[in-house]
């Protein structure tokens, strides 16, 4: 069995949809959760109008969830686009493509000849159906004692000060991240050092000033995950591809990194390894310079992935584009975008993650329900090396 989603609609259409398949049944789901997802998708210092003024996103399920629990059926979730109400009936074609965008391959690709069509489907407003299947993933995801968070590590320039230097991802232990994260939560660019935050927010305001845009670095953390998850033996299952390429789906995001990856490229093999100890009966790490995956499976330690995002590509700065209705030089037209989207950004790349995560569960544990996935997890649990599993929840015990 397999977990598998598909999104549908455009940026100012009717409606977003998405398609859940392979779900277990008897996952608890909790729409407001839901919800709370989207809404963290919509905020951060740096956002456009729509995301923050118009768009009140609302997770409607329309199929597959019976009395808060899923059936085993494909799970349906439609988002209405409150923007579509503002689109003129015949919109002027948009002939003149903007660099950094979807817009001319668009044309290459599928022929077509106005930008609009292309820029309506690959928008990063899609990434809001993105986030309802993660919101669920993470609902499987609870059970196994597996929990997903994140947190902005840098915008533009200003990196935060993470509290143990560089070495940071390599040295933090699963209370100290969700720690981060949590402080995040409060934070209106989601990053857990204030007074980055405020150096942060003054660069923001610099570039919308001066018609930029930002981008930066944000840190994907899961802790709590089961060990043995992915595969070793085969280069399409190694869960470490499968989350970079997952993130580097992201609208924007050009670079991942896992645990301390770039600076283990400078360092000796002694020095990048994380020593495998007994503590008192329990199969324990020093340090987790890794990011709780060895060989493309996960090692009981916490997951820290970090996505590179770039500055978005809608500027109001003059760019230079050819104008396909003219053959002349011209000046894209801007649409209306954000100044910064990292903090959304963040918020996507937690969905990604936990719907990665989650697959390899199903794909190891897999079975039509919850409750027999638990048991074979129990199973394995007999089968481990002391302390190498964590705890499971029972299927009656799940509210």
């Amino acid at each position: 069995m397999t977990l598998r989603f598909l999104t549908a609609g455009e940026s100012h259409g009717p409606e977003l949809m998405v398609i859940v398949e392979g779900m277990p049944a008897r996952v608890p789901i909790f729409l407001e959760e839901i919800d709370r997802d989207l809404a963290r998708r919509q905020l951060g210092y740096g956002r456009g109008a729509r995301s923050t003024k118009i768009e009140r996103d609302h997770a409607e399920v329309v199929a597959g969830v019976v009395a808060g629990r899923t059936t085993g059926a494909p799970i349906g979730v439609r988002i209405v686009n409150r923007d579509f109400a503002n689109q003129p009936a015949e919109p002027e074609p948009l002939t003149t493509p903007r660099p950094g965008h979807a817009d001319l391959m668009g044309r290459v690709k599928y022929g077509l000849e106005d930008f609009r069509l292309v820029r309506e489907r690959a928008s990063a407003r899609e990434t809001a159906a993105r986030c309802v299947a993660g919101a669920i993933a993470k609902h499987l995801l609870r059970p196994f004692g597996a929990r997903v968070a994140s947190f902005v590590v840098s915008v533009g320039p200003v990196e935060a000060s993470i509290g143990t230097g560089p070495d940071w991802p390599g040295v933090l232990g699963e209370a100290d991240l969700e720690a981060l994260a949590r402080r995040a939560e409060d934070d209106p660019l989601r990053c857990p050092d204030p007074f980055a935050s405020e150096r942060m927010r003054a660069e923001v305001d610099g570039a919308r000033a001066a018609g930029e845009t930002l981008g930066g670095v944000f840190c994907v953390v899961a802790c709590g995950v089961p060990p043995g998850l992915g595969s070793y033996v085969m280069w399409d299952r190694k869960l470490d591809g499968r989350l970079a390429q997952a993130l580097c789906s992201i609208h924007a995001i050009k670079g991942v990194q896992i645990g301390r990856a770039f600076r283990l490229a400078q360092l000796r093999g002694t020095e990048a390894q994380d020593p495998i100890v007994l503590d008192r009966g329990e199969v324990v790490r020093t340090s987790n310079h890794a990011g709780g995956l060895e060989a493309g499976v996960t090692n009981g330690q916490p997951i820290v992935i970090l996505g590179a995002m770039k500055p978005l590509s809608s500027v109001r700065a003059p760019m230079s584009s050819v104008d396909f209705a003219t053959g002349t030089p011209a000046d894209p037209p801007y649409v209306r975008s954000d100044v910064c989207a990292v903090p959304a950004a963040a918020v996507v790349g937690e969905a990604m993650v936990a719907w990665i995560l989650a697959s390899a569960v199903v794909e190891r544990f897999g079975a039509d329900r919850l409750d027999i996935m638990l048991q074979a997890y129990r199973s394995v649990a007999d089968a481990a090396l002391p302390g190498a599993i964590g705890p499971v929840v029972e299927a009656e015990e799940i509210p």
